[in-house]
């Protein structure tokens, strides 16, 4: 199974579907999400579909009424532009790493596997997790743990990893677990792992700088009415998402008028929605994820 997607029925709910509607699903993988929004399409409903990475494309759905676009989602006005597209009725995301890409070892996502530090979502990029591991001055990756990983111990790792690479370099998973030992005691080895893959990964794929430059769009690109429907599934990505929701900002407040009134450009549809016990059990990579669905006024 490439992915087996979370929230299937709920995040295309969410969407409140019109069966000649033009919808985006910025987050293919698998293509299980895409596959329930075009069986809710009529015939002149349209789909694309964004994944930057090329293993993605071999899932492409065999439907005119579909478009796969082999780019990161980060510059997804530009290419629905290119498509001739100006606005569209609805915004899927599962913001998750796929399980395509935590199970296939050379990728080297996961903490189970011996594998060379890469972590690149896109294989074309230059930055992998060997660059940063290796070759980040002892702040900046002190900085990349603490806030990617919400690590308290990310000052002692960072000077650890610099000490050790004058020898050699760290060159696969199992060498970045030994020279990390000490700080992974047997009954929260495998968060304390989860902590420093996720922070090295979100610094690879600079996937906060790319989930802001998306959300920014997003009001841009619906229609009056228009819905985005967001899975999440750690807190950096939550908060941003949630904070995007409530004010159209990440940070701070929008300002007020002299009646102490603001405008923002979405408002929120019911409440979180998270995975039922039934899934979890399933899916067991369902259980952090966080459903968020919102409105354009």
């Amino acid at each position: 199974m490439y992915h087996n997607p979370v929230l299937l029925k709920e995040t295309v709910d969410g969407l409140a579907i019109k069966p000649n509607g033009v919808y985006v699903d910025v987050t293919f993988g698998g293509g299980g999400h895409s596959r329930e929004i075009l069986s809710r399409l009529g015939d002149n409903g349209r789909l694309f579909a964004f994944d930057q990475d090329r293993d993605a494309l071999a899932n492409t759905i065999d439907d005119e009424r579909f478009v796969l676009i082999n780019e990161n989602f980060r510059y997804v006005k530009r290419f629905l532009r290119f498509y001739g597209v100006k606005e569209v009725d609805g915004v899927l995301a599962d913001f998750g790493v796929s399980s395509h890409q935590f199970d296939v070892a050379e990728r080297g996502f996961s903490t189970r596997f011996e594998a060379k530090l890469d972590m690149r979502m896109n294989q074309q990029n230059e930055l992998s997790a060997f660059h940063v591991v290796n070759e980040y001055e002892e702040e900046r990756l002190r900085q990349v743990l603490f806030r990617y990983g919400e690590l308290r111990a990310a000052p002692a790792m960072a000077r650890l990893i610099v000490a050790h690479r004058q020898n050699e370099p760290i060159v696969t998973s199992e060498q970045l677990k030994r020279v990390l030992k000490k700080f992974l005691s047997p009954r929260h080895e495998n968060k304390i792992l989860a902590q420093i893959y996720q922070a090295i990964r979100i610094e690879v794929n600079q996937e906060i700088e790319a989930l802001k430059e998306f959300l920014l769009q997003t009001p841009e690109i619906l229609k009056q009415g228009g819905r985005l429907s967001f899975i999440s599934y750690h807190s950096l990505e939550d908060r941003l998402v949630k904070r995007f929701i409530r004010n159209g900002l990440f940070e701070g407040e929008p300002e007020r008028d002299v009646f102490g009134n603001f405008e923002v450009p979405l408002k929120k549809v019911n409440g979180l929605i998270v995975p039922s016990q039934e899934e979890i059990k399933l899916n067991n990579r369902a259980r952090s994820a966080k459903l968020r669905i919102a409105e354009k006024l």
